[in-house]
């Protein structure tokens, strides 16, 4: 997998706790789209890390969602609006020479946006899982997907992403692949 897109890349899930899911239009297409992110990310063996805002007061990220990344959810506690001020994700995406950043969660002109320029700040590629994102203005979120893409930043939805990952129709989880797509839709 060395030179795979895969090799150094990461599914990052921002925030995605009901307090903050109960307060944004169109949550549960939000859900269902990550949900397919989450089951792609797991069936291609990419790794995937979940971000909490403030989890005493707010709860945990939605237990199906942990559910599927596996076993045992990466999840880091934050109490800072990016995810890149906290120590413990620093470390983990050094320790995996993670270069490449797939982010979904909420909401896109608070967290993601910020996350996302301080992915861009240390020199990571940063893709934006369209489909995954969410706000409670929505008008505010596309002002901020259209400055991220300024910034380099690649807003592209879930089924874009992966099947660009997949490549072929010969890839050995394509079939699972289009499963998932369907059962997700």
């Amino acid at each position: 997998m060395t030179d795979s897109p895969l090799a150094r890349a990461l599914l990052l899930v921002v925030d995605l706790q009901q307090p903050f899911l109960a307060a944004i239009p169109g949550a549960d297409a939000l859900v269902r789209r990550t949900s397919l992110a989450l089951a792609a990310a797991r069936g291609l063996g990419l790794p995937v890390a979940f971000t909490e805002q403030v989890p005493a007061k707010l709860g945990p990220t939605r237990p199906e969602l942990l559910a599927l990344s596996g076993d045992q959810p990466v999840v880091f506690a934050k109490d800072a609006f990016s995810a890149l001020d906290s120590e413990e994700l620093q470390a983990f995406l050094a320790q995996r020479k993670i270069e490449h950043v797939l982010l979904a969660g909420i909401e896109t002109p608070i967290c993601i946006y910020q996350t996302a320029l301080g992915l861009l700040g240390t020199e990571r590629q940063v893709t934006l899982l369209t489909d995954t994102l969410g706000g409670r203005r929505p008008e505010d979120g596309a002002a901020a997907l259209a400055y991220l893409a300024r910034q380099g930043c690649h807003p592209l939805p879930v089924e874009t992403v992966f099947y660009s990952l997949l490549g072929t129709t010969k890839h050995p989880f394509f079939r699972d692949y289009t499963k998932l797509v369907k059962q997700h839709a």
